[in-house]
């Protein structure tokens, strides 16, 4: 599966999971995640749970419902590799839902960077190709 073109063009619902180092799971909605060309996934995160989840435990998945009737979708099992602050990267890819007053309001962000470890479709357990 290219995950580039698939979330290119995919309209729909994300939530990534993360858990902390004692097992305490976390949920959360999120955009679709910014795909490089080396098949690596990265999100942006401020410091919240998830970012905080992230810092003792590397391991996410991400799930994707695409938009429309039935259960479309996929699922990505990921493992943290890096992140970055303050790069031109984030200011890029940051999708400008905020004025940049309110996204600065709102604390400093932080590209996660994740090696995408499985995909998975939303319903059953057949794996995708890589």
């Amino acid at each position: 599966m290219d995950l580039k073109e698939y979330f290119k063009s995919a309209n729909g619902t994300g939530v990534l999971a993360t858990a902390d180092s004692e097992g305490k799971v976390n949920v959360a909605i999120y955009s679709r995640p910014h795909v490089f060309d080396d098949g690596t996934v990265a999100f942006l995160l401020r410091q919240k749970l998830t970012y905080h989840n992230l810092q003792s435990n590397p391991y996410a998945s991400f799930l994707f419902h695409e938009r429309g009737p039935g259960y479309s979708g996929t699922r990505l099992h990921l493992k943290k590799i890096k992140e970055e602050t303050d790069s031109p990267l984030i200011a890029k890819m940051t999708r400008g839902n905020l004025t940049p007053e309110e996204d600065r309001a709102k604390g400093p962000k932080y590209l996660v960077h994740f090696e995408v470890k499985k995909i998975l479709p939303l319903i059953g357990s057949g794996q995708v190709d890589l």
